[in-house]
């Protein structure tokens, strides 16, 4: 089956309560955007390879692929129910057989956006973002919500929150940021820690001397930004360090926590950031995490 998608915003969906969370916010984003909304479910191929490896003389029944795919598309039908319910106007179903991550990448370069639950049905309860999330976030090739079960999303006149470090992946946030505020209606508070170290260095280094840096690099991360959406009130917060901690705390009162995929202390080889790792892990907003194609 091709696995080619319209431009769009693309939500991985597999009947679980985070899939469900994941399904009402992109139809909310997509209805906003004005672009299609794609409900992808992954047929996974794991299943079947392992099976013919344990069992090569056994083959797995024709009855049981017919009870898959048949399952499959009542979770699409129910998946497509919900977002026309919140509000999405074109939506389109995709059955697709494949691993799961490689076809949420596939999927990723064409889509606006990817999301993902923060666990699927496969995931060990005590682990915070499942497998197939974590590898999307960490290949895909356009920016991915993570969207949990747990998040609260009934904040429509909350504030949308940014990362800033003033690294490349940085400004791709802030750009997000500010569409996303833009099209809510609502203010942006932009972040900016000085360190991003774990520990505390308030005992070594007096915050009066670095203050003036630190809001230097924040005003130069949103240059341009402020003109090119003038109808966003932006707040700008600069702290000492422990960005993670900081944004984690405003995600209580936030309706969207944007960040980088690799803030300015990553280096070449690194997918994702700290930062963004710790926050996608326990915010209790919707994340978008930036990535570029």
């Amino acid at each position: 089956m091709s696995t080619a998608l319209r431009p769009g915003i693309v939500v991985a969906v597999d009947g679980s309560d985070s899939s469900t969370a994941a399904v009402r916010w992109s139809a909310h984003e997509a209805a906003m955007r004005n672009v299609p909304l794609v409900l992808v479910y992954v047929l996974t191929t794991d299943v079947t390879a392992a099976w013919a490896m344990a069992v090569p003389a056994a083959p797995l029944p024709n009855e049981y692929f017919e009870t898959r795919e048949r399952d499959a598309r009542a979770v699409l039908e129910e998946a497509e129910a919900l977002a026309k319910e919140g509000g999405a106007g074109e939506v389109i179903q995709k059955l697709i057989n494949d691993a799961a991550v490689p076809a949420l990448v596939s999927a990723s370069k064409e889509a606006d956006m990817v999301v993902v639950g923060t666990r699927g049905h496969g995931a060990v309860k005590r682990l915070l973002l499942g497998s197939v999330s974590t590898g999307v976030l960490h290949h895909a090739r356009c920016p991915v919500a993570v969207v949990g079960s747990g998040t609260e999303m009934d904040r429509p006149d909350a504030p949308v929150v940014v990362g800033v470090d003033g690294s490349r992946a940085s400004d791709q946030a802030v750009g997000i940021a500010f569409e996303e505020a833009s099209m809510r209606g609502v203010d942006l508070v932009a972040l900016h820690s000085w360190s991003d170290r774990s520990e505390s260095l308030h005992p070594y280094v007096d915050w009066a001397s670095v203050q003036g840096p630190a809001e230097e690099t924040l005003a130069i991360a949103l240059a341009g930004w402020c003109e090119r959406y003038p109808d966003v009130t932006v707040h700008r917060e600069s702290v000492f360090d422990r960005p993670a901690e900081h944004l984690l705390e405003r995600s209580e009162s936030a309706q969207l926590l944007v960040v980088g995929s690799r803030g300015r202390g990553g280096f070449a080889g690194m997918l994702l950031g700290s930062v963004s790792t710790a926050v996608v892990q326990a915010a209790r907003s919707p994340v978008i995490v930036a990535r570029g194609r």
